[in-house]
């Protein structure tokens, strides 16, 4: 009997998007996490630019140290859309005399932290593919990717949030002091000024007056044509949770608390206190709650994955002050994968993608389960007919 064939991974990182250094670091953690000898990892970088590679030495983060691409073995690659090919295009652009490749991929694993990636686009791609892939869909992606979104469903569903005002580009530099009146006639200092579609706490700033309001407001509109102004919740504490599986089977993570000395977790103390990455900060695991309140933690995450209709895996944060609870965040591709909360429910690293691969598969069969083909007559109906109000007129009426 033949030994069972390994399945292929394709792990996509890097991204054009301001979280790139971060899905570098995410990306290279899940390709260490697969046992090789069950899977054949295949790594997938996208460029700042927006340019895919594959080959062996993505599989070294030391080699990001310099231009990654200009190793020995670096070759482009795109996804295909076409189903035929069910796979990546190995050198694309080739010469007369050259041949591409295609190889098939099994599953695609995205590990892109924000803008074209974690906000549905890459997700779009591998359903025209036809592709199974790990993480939540096209749908909720988009969603937890939208803080402004997120917060009107999640009020829908009854997890609390905290009172926020929203508005683009175009009405800020419209009126700004009609804003600014909004503002601070509906919320109350402190306040949180943050891009509504990024995450890793880029271009959020904490303001106490009007100067520093108008400020960090302009500093968010560099990365984003929305923001999202939130009340501040004074003297309280973070707290997040892990959840994992899709539809009516959600696992809850054990609890932490982030221990920072700043008003909030900056990018710096998130990813860059030690070597690998969000783990490194510091941390109380389990978080220091009664039983009750990380019940009703855990239940507020599960709810708000399935509120999105989740699936997969994501992290999600919550302020806690006292018997208050409100959820602040839903992060569908949470640094690290959140592993090291995994751990502490008893899973390695292995096992989390392992099951993400799995529940992935799951998602893929439930989907051949729905009929994307309907064939009628109303083509051979319609060209029997011709395509009246169509077709040119040949002598138009002109009218000066």
């Amino acid at each position: 009997m033949s030994a069972k064939r390994k399945l292929t991974i394709a792990i996509f990182f890097g991204g054009r998007s301001v979280e790139h250094d971060v899905s570098v670091i995410t990306g290279n953690q899940i390709m260490r996490a697969f046992d090789a000898e069950r899977f054949e990892v295949v790594p997938v970088y996208i460029n700042r630019e927006g340019k895919w590679f594959t080959g062996d030495p993505l599989l070294d983060l030391n080699n990001y140290k310099n231009e990654v691409t200009s190793h020995k073995g670096i070759i482009p690659v795109i996804l295909s859309p076409a189903t035929q090919h069910h796979g990546l295009i190995l050198n694309p652009v080739v010469g007369r005399l050259q041949k591409n490749t295609v190889k098939r991929i099994d599953v695609a694993f995205p590990a892109i932290h924000g803008s074209h990636g974690e906000d549905g686009t890459l997700q779009g791609l591998f359903e025209l593919a036809d592709i199974p892939y790990v993480g939540c869909g096209v749908l909720s992606s988009a969603i937890a990717n939208d803080k402004a979104i997120t917060k009107q469903l999640l009020r829908q569903n009854q997890v609390p949030v905290l009172d926020d005002v929203v508005f683009s580009r175009a009405e800020w530099l419209d009126n700004p002091e009609t804003w600014i009146e909004h503002i601070e006639r509906n919320l109350r200092y402190p306040l949180f000024v943050k891009p509504v579609t990024l995450g890793s706490s880029i271009g959020v700033g904490r303001v106490e007056n009007e100067q520093l309001l108008r400020a960090s407001i302009e500093v968010a509109f560099n990365f984003d044509r929305r923001v999202i102004v939130e009340s501040a919740l004074v003297q309280c504490k973070e707290i997040n949770c892990a959840v994992i599986g899709h539809g009516t089977a959600i696992t809850a993570s054990v609890l932490e608390q982030p221990v920072s000395w700043e008003q909030f977790l900056t990018y710096e103390e998130k990813y860059m206190r030690g070597n690998e990455g969000m783990k490194s900060a510091e941390r109380l695991i389990p978080a220091p709650l009664s039983a009750e309140q990380t019940a009703q933690i855990q239940a507020y995450a599960v709810n708000a994955f399935k509120a999105i209709d989740g699936r997969g895996t994501a992290r999600i944060d919550f302020l806690v002050r006292d018997d208050e609870v409100y959820l602040n965040e839903i992060n569908t591709m949470p640094g690290s994968l959140a592993f090291y909360l995994w751990r502490e429910n008893g899973l390695a690293a292995s096992d989390v993608v392992e099951r993400l691969v799995q529940i992935a598969q799951d998602g893929y069969a439930e989907k051949r389960r729905t009929s994307y083909n309907y064939q009628t007559s109303l083509i051979a109906m319609t060209a029997s007919r011709g395509l009246k109000g169509v077709k040119r007129d040949k002598n138009p009426v002109r009218v000066n």
